[in-house]
């Protein structure tokens, strides 16, 4: 652990997922009807969700809060194992093909002077 996690109590991580534009309310009717509920039983601590667009394709971004990358890593394995998270995606693909283009993650650590810290 670093030393801006320790002063800051923990980390941030950053999901951002490109979601084709035909696919965006089946992508918003899967992640607040089923993915928001099942992270919350692996403890994901959201803050904030967000829409923007990029060239292509619409952005979904959204904010955690972890206390530490160990922790994050254990339970997005736990989520993305979890056989009704599994189901539900493998139903969402054989009726209308997978929404999200890419997904990119990036860990957010306090610099020490952050307002948030």
């Amino acid at each position: 652990m670093t030393n801006t996690q320790e002063n800051s109590g923990g980390i941030c991580q950053l999901r951002i997922y490109e979601v084709s534009p035909d696919k965006r309310e089946i992508f918003h009717t899967r992640f607040k009807d089923h993915a928001l509920r099942i992270m919350k039983r692996y403890g994901f601590d959201i803050i904030a969700l967000w829409e923007s667009t990029s060239v292509v394709n619409f952005e979904f971004v959204y904010l955690l809060r972890w206390p530490d990358v160990a922790t994050m890593d254990r339970q997005w394995k736990a989520f993305l194992a979890d056989e009704e998270w599994i189901e539900i995606k493998r139903q969402t693909v054989q009726k209308t093909g997978e929404p999200v283009v890419r997904v990119t993650s990036r860990v957010l650590e306090d610099v020490g002077y952050s307002p948030m810290g």
